[in-house]
Formats: structure tokens, C-alpha cells, sequence
């Protein structure tokens, strides 16, 4: 976990775009901070007889707009400055494709590696207890985030609706097919991601089939955006993984590399398609188009200045600070923000609940269609925003997506 706090940085960023704004006083300081949160202490029994607790976190950041949506996390550094930060992220991340949702996240303190497939049963389930009062189709619907899977989603579901006796599948995406999950979510925030350097493509004139790709992080997202990228005849020469990084010129061999990953537990160690390098050289290898898709705060003023990519594509939340932005603004470096770029996970959690709710399931061509024209039409959007203020990316959505938060709570006379 990076030293930065991530929620400081967080309302940095919101700060310089609502000043552009006509915001009053008031409504500009209640969407600087989280409306709810919520801290839990989870007493779980353990393989071995004792009984450990754990630390959870919800924060409902702002819920004018809809129902709270956000993922939970696992991770044995989470805080909840990073739980807010994301949170804040989420809402914002909502409200630039335009979905009738607020932005929520949570996290437990842990190391799911340490844990038995039990102790994350108990551990899943422990949590949905401790917030199903806050929790429903209307109020706050959970999804899977770091380190937690779409079985963890079975289980929550499963001890929500065991609290009420009722079905209620809406109430959790990003859950297994076979229990209401939705075809196109696995790999949504990928293909989402190339929805929207394809329009990059269209609007800033970086042709994306001849671009060369650096990808740092190699799970799902990263690594299915250079799935993706492979399948288009992208040029991917550097990818990496939290162990690991490799660059080639020539283009790496994604196929391969995959199935290095996946058979090596996750590690791009001893992978042999390319020069070995670390991860903070791949931030500054040549390439057209950089993609953080790790974590935050990998992108700061003491290797912005070393960045060779024309553009950079944020699927990573967070990874860029204030003061590398500034650089990348002095440098004439395009960054398309996070809160658009990988809003295609959110978007089609947003379907799922959707399907849920009519009990009718789409195929993966409505799934992808709709996908694409939420993200385009939020692309253009935000290219406009930029172009008519004067702006970067970054303000621009922050703009968008506060102006319309802003409306809604105006409409609701909170400030």
C-alpha cells in the first residue's frame, strides 16, 4: 500500500474540478465526504479451534443518484481511507456513464492466501450479517472486488436472502451464472477498457492497431485487456504481474504469456518472451499507450517525467497522483481517467442487477452492444467537456460526474 493517503488525494481531484463549477458552499462540502460508514469487528472460528476477529469497512459514499453500488474488497492492508477514496471513485465512476446508482465500497482486513475455503465462507457470510440491515435492491448492492471471487458472491447472497426467506438475487453481482450472474461480466472492465482506446483512436488520432501497449498488471483486467488486444492484432511489448515485468520490441506472446500465469500460480516469473524488467521500468518503457491495470499510486512526479507513452489508460483505480498529472498536463501526455476508463465492470454489474430484476438474461452480444454504447456516449461526453473548458480528461469527467450528483441532490433539497 502506497504512503500516499488515498482519500486525500481523492478529494484533491474533486476539489479542482468543482471549482470550475457553480457549486454553493455547502453542497460543494457535503460531496467532499462520505454520507454513511460503517465500521464491523467479525469474530470468525478457525480451522484450528480459536477464533479470530477481523476488521470490515462499508462506505456509502453518496446515494442521490440511486441504490449505493460498489465492490468488496479483501486485503490485508486495507484502511479505510482506501475504502473512502474508492468509494468517492465509484460515485463519480456511476455517474459518468450515467448510472442511476451511488457509489459504495467495503473492505475486510485479511490475507485470503491464509485462509481455508471454510474460514472464507464464515468470513463472507460474517460480513453480510454484520450489514444486511443497510443492503438491497434499493439501499446498497455489493459486488466482488479485490481478491474476493464470484463464489463469495454465492455465499453473500445466499446469507442475505437466508436472513430474510426471501429470493432476492439482484441484491449482489458479479455472482456465478448459475445463481443470476451475467455472461460478459468476467471480462467487462477489459473490454470496456477497449471500448474506449478504440475511441481514443477516433478522437485523438492514436491508431490504436499500430500503437504499442505496456500493461502493468496481468489478473483479470490487465490481462484480459491484452487478450483482447492480441485478438485485434494489438502490438502488447510489455506486460507484468506483482512479480515479474518483460519487455519486447517485437511484441509479446500473449497466448503464452497466459498460459505462463496461469500455470505458474498467478507469477510471470521465469516467463522467457522477453528482457526481464521491473515493474517501475515498464511505467517508463517506450510505447505509445500505457495501462496501469494494479494498483494505486504507481504514477508519481518522480517517474511522470520519464513516461514515454503518448496516453495513458487508467484501469487501475488511483494510479496516477495530483502531481503526476500536472506533469503529464505540462508534457502534452493524454490520461483518460479511471472513473471513465474502467467503468465497464460497474456498467455491467449494473446490467446484472437489471436482468435480475426482470428475471430475464441477456446473451453476450446485448451485454457487449450495451456496454459499448454506454462507453462511447461517456467517452464523447467527456472529450467534449474537456474541449469546450479547456480542460484535461480527469477534470472533465470530474466535472460531468459532480455536476450531475450536484443536480440530484439539489432536486432532493439535501444542500
Amino acid at each position: 500500500m502506497s504512503a500516499l493517503n488515498p482519500f486525500t488525494i481523492a478529494q484533491q481531484q474533486f476539489d479542482e474540478a468543482a471549482a470550475r463549477l457553480d457549486l454553493t458552499p455547502a453542497r460543494r462540502e457535503f460531496l467532499r465526504w462520505p454520507m454513511r460508514e460503517y465500521h464491523f469487528t467479525l469474530p470468525i472460528l478457525m480451522e484450528n479451534g480459536s477464533t479470530r476477529v477481523f476488521r470490515g469497512f462499508r462506505v456509502q459514499y453518496n446515494t442521490a443518484r440511486g441504490p449505493a453500488k460498489g465492490g468488496i474488497r479483501w486485503h490485508a492492508r486495507e484502511t479505510i481511507d482506501t475504502v473512502r477514496a474508492l468509494a468517492f471513485w465509484m460515485t463519480w465512476k456511476c455517474a459518468v456513464v450515467d448510472l442511476p446508482l451511488g457509489g459504495a465500497k467495503g473492505g475486510i482486513v485479511c490475507n485470503p492466501r491464509e485462509l481455508s475455503v471454510n474460514e472464507k465462507e464464515r468470513l463472507a457470510r460474517a460480513y453480510v450479517r454484520a450489514i444486511a440491515g443497510e443492503l438491497g435492491v434499493h439501499r446498497d448492492i455489493p459486488a466482488p472486488d479485490v481478491n474476493t471471487t464470484p463464489q463469495i458472491m454465492a455465499w453473500s447472497m445466499d446469507e442475505y436472502e437466508a436472513l430474510l426467506g426471501e429470493s432476492h438475487p439482484g441484491v449482489i453481482t458479479g455472482k456465478p451464472l448459475a445463481i443470476g450472474g451475467s455472461v460478459g461480466r468476467e471480462n467487462a472492465t477489459s473490454f470496456g477498457g477497449m471500448c474506449i482506446i478504440r475511441e481514443v483512436d477516433n478522437l485523438l488520432g492514436v491508431r490504436f492497431e499500430r500503437a504499442r501497449y505496456a500493461i502493468q498488471g496481468f489478473g483479470n483486467v490487465g490481462g484480459g485487456l491484452a487478450a483482447l488486444l492480441h485478438e485485434a492484432d494489438g502490438h502488447v511489448v510489455a506486460i507484468s504481474a506483482e512479480d515479474a515485468a518483460y519487455y519486447n520490441d517485437r511484441g509479446i506472446d500473449i497466448p503464452k504469456a497466459i498460459q505462463h500465469y496461469e500455470q505458474n500460480h498467478h507469477h510471470l516469473s521465469g516467463f522467457d518472451g522477453g528482457e526481464e524488467i521491473t515493474n517501475e521500468e515498464l511505467l517508463t518503457c517506450d510505447c505509445e499507450i500505457l495501462v496501469p491495470a494494479a494498483i494505486e499510486h504507481v504514477l508519481t512526479n518522480r517517474n511522470a517525467p520519464n513516461v514515454q507513452a503518448k496516453v495513458i489508460v487508467e484501469l487501475a483505480n488511483g494510479p496516477t497522483t495530483p502531481e503526476a498529472d500536472r506533469v503529464f498536463q505540462e508534457r502534452g501526455i493524454v490520461v483518460i481517467p479511471d472513473i471513465l476508463a474502467n467503468a465497464g465492470g460497474v456498467t455491467v454489474s449494473y446490467f446484472e442487477a437489471v436482468q435480475n430484476a426482470y428475471n430475464y438474461y441477456w446473451t453476450v452480444e446485448n451485454v457487449r452492444t450495451e456496454l459499448d454504447r454506454r462507453l462511447t456516449a461517456a467517452f464523447q461526453n467527456v472529450h467534449r467537456m474537456s474541449r469546450e473548458h479547456g480542460v484535461d480528461h480527469r477534470t472533465a469527467a470530474y466535472m460531468l460526474s459532480i455536476a450531475r450528483v450536484a443536480k440530484a441532490c439539489e432536486l432532493r433539497g439535501w444542500a
